[in-house]
């Protein structure tokens, strides 16, 4: 037998990202039946993003899960920065969550009793339509994370609440006393599963690459969207990040639909390697279904 699989995850426990690590685990459980040898998955909740990637390129973790891109704030600039300059890990797999705020306190709390709210400033605004509906007098406290406010509640009384996660709440005992009160009902997180391999081909796949250019001059751009658009392959993100150069200098990142063993996404790849430096292939995935 086999010993148990470590994935580690961005913490503390009670995140949105280990409750995507959850969904990710069941996922594969049910759906891809890629539990080994009756090996059981050990999460390892490490405290940023950097420790995360870095316990996969060492071999610490089998895989690591961490934040890429939210459909409010945009694209997570610190995980996109690790892959594309400090970090040889793959991406394997993607998946997206809804980002569902739940008010928490401890059992038997009746709203009216709750005068101080504690959250990550994040949580917070995108709940500000709420509080001011429920709330006219009440102090927001400041936490780290939704998952360390949601902890903050047990020593506290019952004049606290904490906006977090359901698996926080199930974590430490607490209750929610309401559920999904964030004002934007659409805002979702895409999380990557990353690890040391590319993943098989499913026909029905992702690749993400980095185009680093030899130099910056008309047409670059272009040219590189060209070599897509003559196989009609689709785009599903385009992004420029600095080359951590001079000023101007600019990488482009790039998801597209296919997966690298596709022969039409293969062509492309072999053809803009003649156009630019370097295409890091940061990797092929399968492409997590829309809900």
């Amino acid at each position: 037998m086999k010993g148990n699989k470590i994935i580690s995850y961005l913490g503390p426990e009670g995140t949105f990202t280990e409750e995507a690590l959850v969904r990710y685990i069941q996922a594969i459980n049910e759906i891809k039946k890629m539990k080994e040898d009756n090996g059981k998955i050990e999460k390892i909740a490490m405290m940023t993003i950097t420790e995360v990637i870095k316990s996969v390129d060492r071999g610490d973790a089998a895989l690591g899960i961490i934040p890429i891109e939210n459909s409010i704030e945009g694209s997570v600039n610190l995980t996109q920065d690790i892959l594309t300059f400090e970090s040889e890990v793959k991406i394997i797999a993607e998946i997206t969550i809804p980002i569902k705020h739940y008010l928490i306190a401890k059992t038997g709390t009746k709203i009216k009793q709750i005068k101080k709210i504690i959250s990550h400033p994040h949580a917070t605004a995108q709940c500000r339509a709420y509080l001011g509906a429920n709330f006219s007098d009440y102090e927001i406290i400041a936490a780290n994370s939704t998952a360390e406010a949601v902890k903050k509640i047990i020593s506290q009384d019952s004049s606290y609440a904490a906006i977090g996660t359901k698996i926080a709440a199930e974590i430490y005992g607490l209750e929610i006393i309401d559920s999904d009160i964030e004002d934007n009902k659409d805002n979702k997180t895409r999380f990557i599963i990353v690890g040391n391999h590319i993943a098989s081909r499913t026909g029905h796949d992702k690749t993400s690459i980095v185009c680093f250019l030899k130099k910056d001059k008309p047409g670059s751009l272009f040219n590189i969207l060209k070599e897509f658009a003559e196989r009609e392959i689709n785009l599903t993100r385009l992004e420029s990040r600095p080359a951590k150069k001079d000023l101007g200098d600019y990488v482009f990142m790039i998801d597209m639909d296919g997966h690298l063993h596709d022969k039409v996404v293969y062509e492309a790849i072999e053809s803009l390697r003649n156009k630019v430096y370097l295409v890091k292939i940061l990797g092929s995935y399968p492409a997590w279904e829309k809900e």
